[in-house]
């Protein structure tokens, strides 16, 4: 979400920075958040009162250079964006991630690193470009360690109770036949039970039709983690069997990223940060992919504020939805689960059928496989 067009008060403290708290007061919420990232910036000009333009006070800043880029591309628009972006490297020489190869092979690999590099990345130098790129795939190769591991159990086999398992793994632990086979280890002085042999499960393989999941994918600034999920996500699906994953990328326009499904990294480095929101072009697309209805999932990742006609977006989903595709909406998908979304919209999309939800990536697996699985 981007900043809310303020008052003119709030506007002209905003331009003046900390000189003109004294006659127009503090501020708060986002516009708090936005002086500080404008004073972060243009706060080290000493002569930018003299010359008329916004001040800053002296307190140091509590700001990293990606935390200030992530910030700027939650509170303004492209436009602003733009503009100060350009004035960090051109007035003020902050080429920390963005032109400094030293700098970006010195830097610890971080998520918050990889969403500004994401922000970014059209302004880096071919050498850079390359260093950024091997930053986010290591941090790729973090997130997918831990998510893939997910994905492969919500998608395993129900376990087999009748049938043992020489394969001792943890989830396929059989607690009460291990209990009732052991009983005559039971120590009464002790109170402990001593178990000799522990019993495990086996799990029915599951031989199923092949199933279509596209994920359409919101790549407006202020859904950066859920499109690094996201891309996670449909790689991790793309190992699995009996699956078919798309990555639709979009803003006004529509991308189909499925040719690099396979390949985070190149994903990422593709997609186009910004932009306006056109959910029902992106939804009238992924009707154009649908081959087997009863055997498809569309999930719709975004914040559901539409940018384009809401009624077109409505009447799309309804006729997803009878027609038998299965449809997910997801308000959120980083590691935190914090949603900020348009929930009247998404209460509309309810009342069509559709799926709506905010969760983690690993309960977004668990949600889809029980979708899948019917």
């Amino acid at each position: 979400m981007t900043l809310k067009i303020p008052d003119a008060l709030t506007r002209w403290r905003l331009l003046l920075g900390e000189a003109g708290q004294p006659a127009l007061g503090g501020l708060s919420g986002e516009a708090l958040a936005a002086d500080t990232a404008l004073a972060w910036l243009y706060g080290r000009d000493a002569d930018a009162i003299a010359r008329g333009e916004r001040g800053a006070g002296l307190e140091p800043s509590q700001l990293s250079t990606p935390d200030w880029i992530n910030t700027i591309h939650e509170l303004f628009p492209k436009e602003v964006i733009e503009r100060l972006e350009s004035d960090a490297v051109e007035l003020y020489g902050i080429d920390e991630v963005v032109t400094n190869l030293e700098v970006l092979e010195r830097i610890e690999p971080s998520e918050s690193l990889l969403r500004a590099v994401l922000h970014t990345k059209h302004l880096m130098n071919p050498d850079v470009l390359a260093a950024a790129r091997r930053l986010v795939a290591e941090v790729v190769r973090q997130i997918m360690e831990k998510l893939s591991t997910e994905v492969r159990q919500a998608f395993s086999g129900a376990r087999d109770r009748r049938r043992r398992s020489m394969l001792k793994v943890a989830r396929n632990f059989d607690f009460k036949r291990t209990v009732q086979g052991n009983l005559h280890r039971w120590d009464p002085q002790r109170g402990k039970l001593f178990l000799e042999t522990p019993i495990f499960m086996s799990r029915v393989r599951r031989h199923m039709e092949r199933w279509d999941i596209c994920l359409l994918i919101d790549q407006s600034g202020s859904m950066v983690d859920s499109v690094i999920h996201s891309a996670v996500m449909a790689a991790c699906l793309w190992n699995l069997p009996g699956m078919r994953t798309r990555l639709v990328a979009f803003d006004t326009q529509v991308v189909d990223l499925s040719s690099d499904v396979s390949d985070p990294v190149e994903l990422l480095m593709k997609v186009q940060l910004g932009g306006g929101t056109d959910i029902a072009k992106a939804v009238g697309y992924a009707q154009s992919l649908v081959e087997n209805p009863q055997r498809t999932v569309v999930v719709l990742v975004s914040d559901f504020y539409e940018g384009g006609d809401s009624r077109e977006l409505v009447r799309r989903t309804r006729t997803l939805v009878q027609s038998g595709v299965t449809v997910l909406g997801l308000a959120a998908l980083d590691s935190s689960a914090n949603p900020a979304y348009d929930k009247e919209m998404a209460a509309r999309l309810v009342r069509e059928g559709a799926h709506v939800g905010a969760m983690t990536p690993g309960k977004l697996a668990a949600w889809l496989a029980e979708k899948v699985r019917g």
